[in-house]
Formats: C-alpha cells, structure tokens, sequence
C-alpha cells in the first residue's frame, strides 16, 4: 500500500527521513525553557513586555464579556487570563500562546452553570484539567491533529452563531418574560416576544462600541479599539446618565484583588454528576488551544509541542478553578495579536497576565461604568471574526464532500450540540475520505511481473538537476489527506529556509482534501513572505482545481507539468531578471 501521505521524497537528492523519536525531556520541555537556551537578552524582554501590554489591553475587555455572557460574574474571567493564562505561558509547548476564557466555551459553560451551579462548573473545570493532563502524557494531542480542516470551519463558525444569539439581549437591552432559554430556536423566539421591550440607550451603546471598533481597526490597526471603545460607550453612559444597565448596577462592580485558592464543595457523586461536562471542557480545550497553537506556527513558522501544550492547559485549568477562575484555553484571536505585536517568545503571556492583575487591582472601581450592552458590542465583533467568512464560501465551493461535512457541522453544532457536530464532522470525512481512496485506484490490465528495460531518453542529462543550489524540489507520494496534513505540514514549514526557488511536485498524488490545501495554502505564504517563488508541478486538472480554489492560483504559486518544465520556469523568470 502506498504511504499515503506520510513521507515527502526529495528529488535529485537523498530521501527526507523522519525525525528521531524524540524523549520524554523534548516532547514536554515548555518553550519558555527553550526560549532562554537560545539566549535571552533584554532586546527581548523589551519586545515580549510590549506584546503583553497590547494583548492585556485587548484581553481586559475581552475576559469579562465572556464570564458576563458564560453566566458567571466578570471578575472570574479575569481570574481566568491572569492565573490561568500566566500558567500556560509559562510551562506551555507554544512560544506565542495567549490563555484565557475563550467564547468557544460559552455555550457550555453557561449551560453547566444553570445546571450544577458556580461551584459545579469549577469542579467540572478541575477535572477537565486532569483529563487534559492525561491526554497530554499520554502523548493523544497528535491525533487532535487528525480532525479535518472543514470540521474545524464548521465548527468555529457555529460557535460564532450561538455566541451572537446569546448577545441580542444584551446588545438591545431586552427584557424577557423568563429566564433565556439555551436551544437557539426557543431563544429567538423569546426575543421575538420581547421585541416590544427594547432599550434604546441600550441599543445605541451597543451600536457606539461596534462602529467605534470598526472604524479604529480600518483607520488605525494599531490602535486598542476594543478598549476605546468600551472607554467611549462608559463615558457616554456617565455624562448623560443613559439608562443603560452596567457592571455596577447589576454585580456591583469587582473585586480589586485575587480570591484565596480553595476547593470548590467534592463529593464522588457530584463527580459523577459534572463528568459529562468536565469530558466536554476537556475536549473542546485540547481543540482549541491546538488549533491556536497552530494559528501562531503558520503566522511564524514555528512548531509547537502539542502534548506539552496541553499538559500545561491542564493544570491551568486547575489552578483557575483553585483561584475561581472558569475554563481556560489558547485564545486565538489574542494569540494573533501577540505575534502581530512583535513578541519574542511565551514572556509575552507571563507580562499579559501580570499586568491584568495590575490594571485589576488599581482600576477595579472603573469597572463599575462599563455598560453590559457595551461588552455585547464586544463579543459581536468577536463572532463576526471567528466566522471565518472567507474559508466558509470556499469550502462550499471546493466539493460536494466538503460542503456536506461543513455545513452538517455547522447545522448540529447551532442546534444540536458542540460535540455532536465535532463527532458526525468527523465521522463524515472519514467516510468521505474512505469513498475518495476507493475512486483513486486505477486497475490497468496487461502489466507485467519485472518491467523490461528501457532505452534511455533522448532529452540530455542536466547536471542542474542535482546541483542547483538555489531550487529545492520535493515530492509528495500517496493520498495527502486530513490525517497526513500535520506530518507533511511539519516538512513544508522548513524546506525553503535557504533556497530561491522551490517546487512541489504532486504527479504521485491521487487526490488533495481540504485540509491538505490549507496545508499547502500556509506554505506557500510562508515561502511568498520569504521571497521564494513556489512552483506546483505534475498536479491533475481535479487537483489543481482544488487549489486554486482554495486560493493556490498567481502570484501566489504557479504551476508546471512536470518537474522539468518548472525548472524551465524558473529559468525563464531568472533571465527575465
């Protein structure tokens, strides 16, 4: 049987050979140890502590919309970034990975709190962090790696949809008859019925704050505009004494300082109660973080250790709910602010969990004045950015296959259940990569035993072929599917470091999924940053057609018939130079 995606041939030259297994010491040796074994100067320090300082800018709004919206008082969400967040980065596998509450976990938590409690919800989260250990030492975070890339876009972009439902309250300040119902059909028709209640200094807070984030993010990126934001719609409500409902007026405001550790109430049956909850936060922890650990890698070029990450998660998730804090996980949209803000290695999210609790224990009182419709704004935002629009349409473009396995995802998880959506998503395309394999083998008749020889080919040997010190080609053999993508990934993420030109060469692919064009997509972004000029020889039309319409077209990559014709290319282009 072919090998299936997992060895890259490199033509002209010795076979790429996969990595030595590595030792228990390097699988989960965090990276702040690695960090300062390459050496540590206060060049870094510098760039770390200014990464930080953006990411907490960013994160203190952040952290108490989502407790406000998980059912739990703001201050837990900043227990959770600062406990939580500095315990990841510091004994973490990811160099630029940002802990915290993340609105991935809303739904759930908000549930497991209407059910069991506060205190049941910090158990549910202590046992999640054991799981998460287990998990990690265990050595199982590499088969996370496995889930396709269509589940995790369906996935995602349900999450933003429930996230948003469970906004519209506050964004408009709505009064409902009762309590708001979960389900998403049940909750948009106790809106419907409140729709006569609406607050319109309430809904124009919340349209304030949203207009004042897009307009920073358009005219000035490198602005706090989430933070402006929430500064402007509290300073409206105060100077014109808005009847909009605030932190104060309906939790008194928070606490300037951390809660002693304690255990929340333990019992075997109280256990048993939260397990099936505790299973959920560990799973769609392990998922999170590594996709955002995988976030910062494409953004940087770095890999990250995924079982160490997830060792470190949990005990984060531990000691947040030791500290009161809710569940913890990698963030990744504040994980792509840390690499955007320069830093350097996992100091940045030490210095972002310090200074939260800094800002927490001076300016506590201000928080006070922040309108609830305010942090609503906030979190609309957020889910118009984790509904990845863009990668949406394409996938739905790409295959029926694809489509399906997206949008049964997506549909289960906005009205069924988060880890439904996770298990049929993957039961589909697992299905669907078996009916691929299937159409991919060729039978061809008359083919003998031992090959003839045959004539040498009348085109002339050219020693660039193995000499060129400036093109690297490497060769994909068999099916490069969901379950190859991060092995192949890991390859493709270091072969143009020190080469001009590279190709690809897929003639001994039968068949790209999805998630190996996003694969393939994040190399040839890394190698277009680096000044590479990325070639795709020997592609089939069905294979091209995958690509590009997953945005592998000019001037990002071009493509060749075979290995030779790319390096004639290449060629051309250089004599054009």
């Amino acid at each position: 049987m072919d090998e299936i995606g997992q060895t890259l041939h490199k033509t002209a030259r010795k076979p790429v050979h996969g990595p030595a297994k590595p030792t228990f010491s390097e699988l989960f040796t965090p990276k702040l140890v690695t960090v300062w074994r390459e050496g540590y100067g206060l060049e870094h320090l510098r760039a770390d502590a200014i990464a930080g300082l953006t990411v907490a800018i960013v994160a203190l709004p952040l952290s108490m919309a989502i407790a406000i919206a998980s059912g739990v008082t703001p201050e837990r969400g900043l227990y959770t970034s600062i406990i939580g967040g500095f315990i990841i980065s510091a004994f973490g596998g990811s160099r630029f990975q940002i802990g915290g509450p993340a609105g991935a976990f809303i739904v759930l938590v908000a549930a497991t709190v209407a059910r069991v409690g506060v205190d049941g919800l910090l158990l549910a989260t202590m046992m999640a962090g054991i799981f998460l250990i287990a998990i990690g030492y265990l050595r199982l975070g590499t088969y996370i790696k496995f889930i396709p890339y269509p589940v995790t876009v369906g996935f995602t972009a349900g999450i933003a949809v429930i996230i948003f439902s469970g906004q519209i309250v506050e964004l408009f300040g709505l009064k409902l008859a009762g309590k708001e119902p979960g389900p998403l059909v049940p909750k948009l028709t106790a809106i419907g019925e409140a729709a006569g209640t609406i607050n319109l200094a309430a809904t124009f807070v919340a349209v304030l704050t949203i207009a004042t984030i897009a307009f920073l993010k358009r005219w000035r990126p490198k602005w706090p505009a989430m933070l402006i934001a929430i500064g402007l719609a509290s300073l409206a409500v105060a100077l014109f004494a808005l009847p909009a409902e605030t932190i104060g007026t309906r939790f008194g405001g928070i606490p300037r300082s951390l809660q002693w550790p304690a255990l929340p109430p333990v019992s075997l049956d109280r256990m048993i109660d939260v397990l099936p909850d505790a299973i959920a936060f560990a799973l769609l922890g392990a998922i999170e973080s590594l996709l955002s650990a995988v976030v910062a890698d494409g953004m940087t070029g770095r890999r990250h250790r995924s079982n160490c990450e997830l060792v470190a998660q949990g005990f984060a998730n531990i000691a947040s709910a030791l500290f009161g804090g809710i569940c913890t996980t990698g963030t990744i949209a504040r994980t792509a602010t840390n690499v955007r803000a320069g830093a350097h290695g996992p100091v940045s999210g030490m210095v972002h969990s310090m200074i939260l609790l800094v800002l927490m224990l001076v300016a506590a009182p201000l928080a006070s004045y922040i309108p609830l419709s305010a942090l609503a704004g906030v979190l609309a935002v957020v889910c118009w950015n984790m509904f990845e629009k863009q990668a949406f349409a394409t996938l739905l473009r790409a295959s029926r296959g694809d489509a399906l396995v997206l949008m049964a995802t997506f549909l289960i998880v906005v009205f069924r259940d988060l880890t439904e959506g996770i298990v049929v998503g993957f039961a589909l395309g697992s299905i669907l990569f078996i009916d691929r394999m299937a159409k991919s083998i060729a039978v061809e008749a008359d083919q003998i035993l031992v090959p003839e020889d045959v004539a040498d080919r009348e085109s002339v040997y050219d020693s660039r072929d193995a000499t060129d010190a400036d093109t690297v080609v490497y060769r994909i053999s068999g099916a490069f599917f969901f379950g190859a993508a991060s092995t192949v990934g890991a390859v493709l993420d270091r072969i143009a470091d020190q080469r001009k030109n590279f190709i690809l060469d897929c003639s001994a692919v039968p068949f790209f999924d999805s998630t190996a064009a996003n694969v393939i997509e994040s190399a040839a972004h890394k190698a277009r940053r680096a000044g590479v000029r990325f070639v795709i020889s020997g592609a089939s039309p069905q294979t091209r057609r995958t690509l590009i319409n997953h945005g592998l077209r000019r001037p990002l990559v071009t493509y060749a018939a075979s290995i030779r014709a790319a390096r004639a290319q290449l060629e051309g282009k250089r004599a054009a130079q």
